[in-house]
């Protein structure tokens, strides 16, 4: 069978096809060029939803620290707020009343004890002399006076801090009716690191801060600390101290 040159012609011409592009149009795939900047882009967008998570995870955390370091900074040694200034002691009459502040109760919680309510007593604490040095353990104290009127009280040395090893002190504190007194009333405790005679309390420790509490017990001056007197309360005056 016989082709006419018409044919032949057709038949060596090159076949046309579609691009690829409109194929992959009508197909609904899309061009691989497109694809990688689909993929690009989603994985960007994981990133910074990423570091968004991490940045609000790292906020949190570090508020969460400082929180906590400052909690335990403002409880870890006295009341941090209420307190009204007599001489060199400090009486807290709130401490134990239903309106005590966050930190007081936080305080009496991390001490383990029940404070005296304004009803019971009142907490007075020096934790320096009547000069406004710091009580040292290292140095001798005349603490010598009156207390405030009471139906009992107490006074007791402790170390500010984690308590040292070692075994305890002999005594850590003195009782209203057990106290050695002048006969106008008045008394002197010596508070040393050295065996003294007459009231002698030992330090609790042999160099470092200490705190000294009194604890007045059934006493009319809960209700009226502010108007407390400095004549009302011990003098502590600091003699001689280890080299």
């Amino acid at each position: 069978m016989r082709m006419t040159l018409a044919e032949t012609v057709a038949r060596l011409r090159p076949v046309q096809t579609r691009p690829a592009s409109s194929e992959a149009r009508r197909s609904g795939a899309a061009p691989p060029g497109r694809a990688g900047q689909r993929v690009a882009g989603a994985f960007r967008g994981a990133i910074r939803r990423a570091s968004t998570v991490t940045l609000v995870l790292y906020a949190l955390a570090l508020g969460a620290g400082i929180g906590l370091l400052t909690a335990d900074y403002a409880t870890r040694g006295g009341y941090p707020f209420g307190g009204v200034r007599v001489g060199a002691w400090t009486a807290w009459p709130k401490v134990g009343s239903l309106g005590a502040d966050p930190y007081a109760r936080a305080v009496n919680a991390r001490r383990g004890e029940i404070p005296l309510t304004i009803g019971e007593g009142m907490l007075l604490t020096a934790d320096q002399d009547d000069a406004g040095r710091a009580l040292d353990a290292a140095c001798t104290y005349a603490v010598a006076g009156v207390t405030p009127p009471a139906r009992a009280w107490t006074v007791t040395v402790a170390g500010r801090g984690a308590r040292e090893p070692g075994p305890a002190p002999m005594r850590e504190g003195f009782t209203a009716t057990e106290i050695l007194r002048e006969t106008d009333g008045r008394f002197v405790i010596t508070l040393s690191p050295e065996v003294q005679s007459g009231n002698w309390l030992p330090m609790p420790r042999a160099r470092g801060p200490v705190r000294l509490a009194l604890r007045l017990y059934d006493t009319p001056v809960a209700a009226s600390a502010g108007n407390l007197d400095r004549s009302a309360v011990p003098a502590i005056t600091r003699g001689a101290c280890a080299a």
